[in-house]
């Protein structure tokens, strides 16, 4: 038995409740779009910055920081346990604030972005998926608490 299952089996008898389930369902569908968002931005900025810094140190900037807190996320969700899912919510909650703050500057100042980041157009370049899916892992997150 793992240090996790144990930690799982004690929130259990003390508490009667479960720990987040990643194994099945939004769970598993969380992880795996904040793991591909986490190497997608990651890799996004590490190129930019390394061939043409810059030419938009702000956005690629910017894209590093979206990774870091994607990262963060998937490792929080990975981990498990009521710490690390409070600190999921609290970082998903800060995701969505970044994703609307820069969202709403390179609608509103096209011209301090010489290029874009993860978060600009709040996410169009990514279908939307980076403005939706900090809202989606707030509920399940919530939602999870109280299974």
């Amino acid at each position: 038995m793992t240090d996790t299952d144990r930690s799982a089996a004690a929130a259990t008898a003390s508490t009667g409740k479960q720990p987040f389930d990643l194994g099945t369902g939004p769970g598993r569908v969380l992880v795996w779009f904040y793991g591909v968002f986490t190497v997608a931005a990651a890799s996004r900025s590490v190129v930019q910055m390394i061939l043409d810094f810059g030419r938009a140190p702000l956005a690629y900037v910017l894209s590093a920081a979206a990774a870091v807190v994607y990262g963060f996320i998937t490792y929080s969700l990975v981990r498990g346990g009521e710490k690390a899912r409070r600190t999921a919510l609290v970082c998903c909650a800060a995701e969505l604030l970044g994703v609307l703050v820069v969202g709403a500057w390179t609608m509103a100042e096209p011209s301090a972005f010489a290029d874009a980041t993860v978060w600009s157009e709040f996410g169009m370049g990514y279908l939307f998926i980076p403005v939706i899916l900090p809202v989606t892992g707030m509920i399940w997150l919530r939602r999870a608490r109280q299974a």
